[in-house]
């Protein structure tokens, strides 16, 4: 039997083990862990210092620093007259000042303040603001005014893009709320406050900044929030709708303004649209009016007659009147309607609706439309939308037959992101094969992007008459509702114009639904 001694195992460190060694730290993280005790009156406030409200101690901070002393250290970079700018702790160092002036005189000692200096941020404003930032915004103490402010200077600040992506990242928010922050900053404290107890990003808080002064936007935005937080899957749908018929009520507001200023310079009278009971209405449009001698009665030969006035139209373009012709000698062209009697409550709610439809349905074209450009330019094409298009180009409706002849190619490109390849030629010399250079690049990867950016083209047009929605074809509403299922949020008069499209249960199948 062998009595050879057996050989002693020993175990290694794995090699996985050595690579979670932490790095050593470098010179500047070890000068930036050297704590010196500094006198508080060289000690002044550093211009990116990210707080701007509520910069002064409280009375609690006073108590603690008069009986202890500054515990925590602060932070300062040195400035070039001597002294050094606070970016942080700048609350605690005016205690420790404050205190120190009365020392003396209530028997305490003089204290100095504990400080790390950052000479290394010397001349570098956007970390020096970044600091700031991330450290009071971890205070509730901070004013949301304060943080969105420090955003919007981080933004404006010139520094490199991947400076900016770093800013980015560290305070947890997207490029384009770095961006958005500048117009954030508009909104005044009550809004900016409701905005941040809503949970509103920078960019929705942005947008709500460019329709706050319509009425009730604050409220129909909250509510379009909450509405998205509340659905399976969240999204911005109920939001980009909200956004859109704010916009819209926006533009009309200010080009109605526009109008009657321009109507009240040029002392024209704005014809009222109604009339009471038993008011007849004598105007009539120049167009249904002719001189004495018969010729045209333009809106030149007319500006002159005591009865030159105006309506508004749904644009608020001028519609050009004479308020009494019999009176002022106009004669009537042949074939003119009859004027109209005055509206029943019925017609002019039934106008109103259908010029309230037609608005709406203007507006949720831009909403919609971006939704398709987002699914152009995606990675992949969903499959359903695949086989919309697919069954489009092998069946094609009228709409689409009729959109191929016209061999636009703007719609086109505008949907897929891309230069218009017909863009600065006649119609005469429009090239013929426009797209081929893109297939070719492109290749099999974005192919059924193109084709369904073709398809989407063409019911957009076909669509984009303001009435569209009031009598919208079965291949139409085919087309809202794929969009719908990948997650667009229709709008209130696109869910009516499909809703006739869309199978509707018969009295049996309901009763036995509601059995059940």
């Amino acid at each position: 039997m062998s009595t050879a001694p057996q050989t002693k195992k020993t175990t290694k460190t794995p090699a996985k083990a050595a690579a979670t060694t932490p790095p050593a730290p470098t010179a500047v993280e070890d000068a930036q862990d050297q704590i010196v005790r500094l006198d508080p009156a060289l000690i002044v406030r550093d211009d990116y210092n990210a707080r701007t409200t509520d910069t002064g101690p409280d009375d609690d901070l006073k108590a603690s620093v008069a009986e202890l002393g500054v515990q925590d250290p602060i932070h300062v970079r040195p400035q070039a007259d001597g002294t050094y700018g606070a970016f942080k702790g700048w609350r605690r160092a005016q205690a420790q000042q404050a205190t120190n002036a009365t020392a003396e005189a209530e028997g305490r000692p003089v204290r100095m303040i504990p400080a790390i200096i950052r000479a290394d941020l010397v001349g570098n404003d956007a970390m020096t603001h970044l600091l700031s930032l991330i450290e009071n915004d971890h205070r509730e103490q901070m004013h949301d005014r304060d943080r969105v402010k420090a955003i919007e200077t981080l933004a404006l600040i010139d520094v490199s893009e991947e400076q900016r992506e770093t800013m980015a990242r560290a305070l947890k928010i997207k490029r384009a709320e770095l961006r958005a922050a500048r117009e954030a900053a508009r909104l005044d404290d009550a809004h900016l406050r409701r905005a941040t107890v809503q949970g509103f990003d920078l960019m929705q808080m942005a947008e709500m900044a460019e329709v706050s002064e319509v009425t009730r936007a604050v409220q129909v935005l909250e509510e379009a929030h909450a509405k998205d937080a509340g659905e399976e899957g969240g999204g911005r749908g109920h939001w980009d709708q909200a956004m859109a018929s704010l916009r819209q009520t926006k533009a009309d507001t200010e080009a109605r303004k526009k109008a009657l200023a321009e109507l009240e310079e040029a002392k024209v009278p704005l014809l009222p649209n109604y009339y009471g009971y038993g008011t007849k209405d004598t105007s009539r449009p120049l167009t249904d009016l002719r001189t004495p001698l018969g010729a045209p009665l333009t809106v030149d030969k007319h500006t002159h007659c005591s009865g030159h006035s105006a309506r508004l139209d749904e644009e608020f373009q001028p519609v050009w009147y004479c308020s009494d012709p019999a009176q002022y000698g106009h004669k009537l062209r042949p074939g003119a309607k009859q004027a109209k009697h005055t509206m029943s409550d019925e017609e002019r709610e039934s106008r109103a609706r259908t010029i309230a439809g037609n608005k709406a349905w203007k507006t949720a074209r831009t909403v919609r439309e971006d939704f398709v450009r987002r699914l152009c330019k995606g990675k992949s094409l969903p499959e359903p939308v695949r086989q919309f298009a697919l069954r489009t180009v092998m069946s094609p409706p009228y709409l689409y037959a009729k959109w191929c002849e016209r061999g636009d190619t703007e719609a086109v490109a505008l949907l897929l992101g891309v230069p218009d390849p017909n863009a600065d030629r006649s119609r005469y010399s429009r090239d013929a094969n426009p797209f081929d250079d893109l297939v070719s690049r492109q290749g099999k990867a974005k192919g059924w992007h193109q084709v369904f950016a073709q398809v989407a083209a063409a019911y957009e047009h076909s669509m984009r008459e303001p009435r569209s929605w009031q009598g919208l074809s079965r291949h139409q509403a085919a087309y809202l509702l794929c969009l719908k299922a990948q997650g667009y949020r229709l709008s209130d008069v696109e869910e009516l114009a499909v809703a006739k499209h869309i199978p509707q249960p018969d009295d049996e199948d309901q009763a036995v639904d509601q059995a059940a």
